[in-house]
């Protein structure tokens, strides 16, 4: 069996750690000889801290399916944005105030500190719930900080995705049609307040067929567990579909069945379940 889990949300309890049950849910599918890998829109760095941290070694789709990283560092796969067809949209964004930006590239995220100042300054003056969102969003991923954003597409770097980050929705939806307008382009999401703009064939469905088949399982014997917009690609290939309790509807209507959520080690439950009663999927 080949098992996909997201992390954000899902592997990931709202303090972003892996916690003992899920862990051990974890070893027990590994040692029953299933193929347990991790499918997140983070970058493989950020990806890869949580599961050190936990003792934890597993293939990482990254960056919602632009890379696969194998447990021995080998890159199995690899799809960039094209940078040049998107300069003229991220200059867009870049003048707007209230969007932050993040570009992940092929050796740091980058932020323009304009952006970060600005969210934080917005969010010193929000509600509580506001202010968890923005801290959420700074949880998920080491920047580096430069004075422009632009010197980053003015570089040599790679890009593999740009996540755009609002307080203000129809900006951030404004944000999303431009995107869409350009050539081989996929938006999704893994947050209300955020998009993530990605190579159109760098979706975690490609990247779970891809690995899947590196491993020689037929699809039918896949199980993808997830809560997020930017999930639905592997639900849309898996044999098996498990929602995280606190899954968006989309998410949900999707799934052959919801567990609970991932502040309960709603992972660990659907695992159990399907390791030690050898589930039919």
């Amino acid at each position: 069996m080949f098992i996909a889990l997201d992390m954000d949300g899902t592997l990931l309890n709202s303090d972003g750690q892996i916690s003992e049950r899920n862990k051990e849910a974890i070893v027990a599918a590994q040692n029953a000889g299933h193929i347990v890998a991790i499918a997140t829109g983070r970058a493989y760095k950020d990806a890869r801290k949580p599961l050190a941290k936990a003792g934890l070694d597993c293939p990482i789709i990254g960056l919602n399916g632009a890379v696969i990283v194998q447990p021995n560092g080998a890159i199995t796969r690899d799809v960039p944005l094209n940078k040049d067809a998107l300069l003229p949209t991220l200059e867009w964004v870049r003048l707007q105030p209230d969007i932050y930006c993040e570009i992940y590239t092929n050796d740091e995220v980058y932020v323009g500190l304009h952006n970060r100042e600005h969210l934080v300054a917005m969010a010193a003056s929000a509600e509580q719930d506001v202010k968890r969102i923005v801290e959420k969003q700074f949880q998920q991923a080491r920047v580096t900080y430069v004075p422009d954003i632009s010197e980053i597409w003015n570089g040599e770097w790679i890009f593999y995705k740009i996540l755009l980050f609002s307080l203000n929705l129809s900006s951030l939806a404004k944000a999303a049609q431009q995107f869409r307008l350009l050539p081989d382009i996929t938006v999704t999401s893994s947050h209300p307040n955020n998009i993530e703009v990605n190579h159109r064939q760098a979706t975690k469905g490609e990247a779970v067929k891809q690995l899947a088949a590196t491993y020689g399982i037929d699809l039918k014997e896949t199980v993808v567990i997830g809560d997020s917009l930017n999930d639905l690609p592997m639900f849309a290939v898996a044999g098996y579909r498990v929602a995280m309790g606190n899954a968006v509807e989309e998410v949900k209507q999707q799934a052959d069945v919801i567990t609970v959520t991932n502040d309960e080690d709603g992972v660990a439950h659907a695992l159990e379940k399907l390791y030690t009663y050898n589930r039919e999927i």
